[in-house]
């Protein structure tokens, strides 16, 4: 692993513990040119997935890209890192076991909107209001509208 310091390829583990919901092992590194240390984590990864944009373009997937959205939705919010960290990893699972090295980018949304709203609403909100694009008040109007209903338990009818 190379020195995020000095750039020097030999470092040494010092401590490898696993992490508390077992999905990896972190990894407490030291440099023997520079002498800093620095915290790795590695994870089992299945397979190689690729997302496939609304615009057809393919990118590779990237689970911090995931995570930093996420926790983007959820700042300034009573969310504790580890849950994100358990929502992060429950998505990825999820991708993993699809079956499919491609995967539209739409389901990771949807995927991640699923778990979000039972997380947190709030950062559900936001991360719907990025996800689904929204671009005026009234979107917002209309997706808060159907959550509203959808918890009273009707479809938009007025008393």
């Amino acid at each position: 692993m190379r020195c995020p310091f000095c750039g020097n390829d030999d470092t040494q583990v010092k401590d490898s513990r696993p992490t508390e919901d077992g999905s990896a092992i972190r990894r407490r590194r030291q440099c023997a040119a520079c002498g800093g240390r620095f915290t790795t984590f590695e994870r089992v990864q299945l397979r190689e997935l690729v997302i496939v944009k609304r615009s057809g373009k393919r990118e590779p997937f990237e689970r911090d890209k995931l995570a930093r959205s996420i926790e983007i939705a959820c700042r300034k919010r009573p969310v504790e890192p580890e849950r994100i960290e358990r929502l992060v990893n429950g998505v990825v699972r999820q991708l993993e076991s699809l079956g499919e090295s491609e995967i539209d980018g739409q389901v990771v949304g949807e995927l991640v909107m699923v778990a979000l709203q039972a997380l947190d609403p709030v950062a559900y909100i936001r991360f719907a209001s990025v996800y689904r694009d929204f671009r005026e008040a009234k979107d917002f109007e209309t997706f808060v509208g159907g959550l509203s209903d959808a918890v009273n338990g009707t479809k938009g009818e007025s008393a």
